[in-house]
């Protein structure tokens, strides 16, 4: 393991599934029983793309069906299925130390899920929120994250995002941003891309400074 470094930002914007919280099991079921609602092939074995939007699934797996009823399916189910939800270490501390002005969530899920979410894992609602419903383009795109520092008032290159996904990598340094990346849905090789990664949240601290935000950790090796 290497030494604590310290990194200076004006704004943190987080990714949830896989950041925040790992609900990857309701993920994984939902989307199976989605998939055999809808006649897909090999559903009992479908894997779901990470980090991507559910209605771009939805279009890729069924193209000819409408979307929106398929978007709203799928939520559904990812709605009443958060039995195994879990809020992932040092999470719960670290956003509570923050100043509400200071960070966004930046989703692939919608809105409806994003709270449903949060509110089963019982952890602060931002607010300051960009979920797949509020974007034309969802990641990689930079779209999410350039809108996520909007809301912050700042530019993409003040925020450093947090990603466990390579899509959501790739869209925090198309935007600008320095990136955190967290091992858990993907290994650390798959996170090259980022800047840092950490094994979890657990060892990320946060101090409030006057140009904003400190963070010191612990990145891996």
């Amino acid at each position: 393991m290497s030494e604590d470094i310290r990194v200076k930002a004006k704004g943190i914007l987080f990714d949830m599934d896989g950041v925040l919280v790992s609900s990857i099991g309701s993920v994984v079921r939902c989307w199976r029983q989605w998939a055999e609602h809808y006649e897909v092939p090999n559903a009992e074995i479908y894997e779901v793309p990470h980090g991507m939007r559910a209605i771009e699934i939805v279009k890729a797996l069924r193209p000819d069906i409408d979307a929106e009823e398929g978007l709203r399916y799928i939520e559904d189910l990812e709605m009443d299925d958060v039995a195994d939800l879990v809020v992932l270490p040092g999470v719960k501390a670290l956003l509570e130390s923050l100043p509400v002005e200071r960070w966004a969530i930046v989703t692939s899920a919608t809105r409806r899920l994003l709270l449903g979410r949060l509110k089963a894992a019982g952890l602060p609602i931002p607010e300051r929120i960009i979920s797949a419903d509020m974007v034309e383009r969802g990641k990689p795109d930079p779209e999410p994250y350039r809108r996520g520092a909007e809301l912050l008032g700042l530019r993409p290159e003040d925020c450093l995002v947090v990603e466990d996904a390579p899509s959501g990598v790739g869209a925090g340094l198309a935007a600008g941003s320095r990136v955190l990346g967290v091992v858990g849905t993907h290994t650390a090789e798959d996170l090259d891309g980022a800047e840092w990664i950490v094994g979890s949240l657990e060892g990320v601290k946060v101090t409030v400074v006057a140009e904003g935000l400190e963070l010191r950790f612990n990145p891996l090796a």
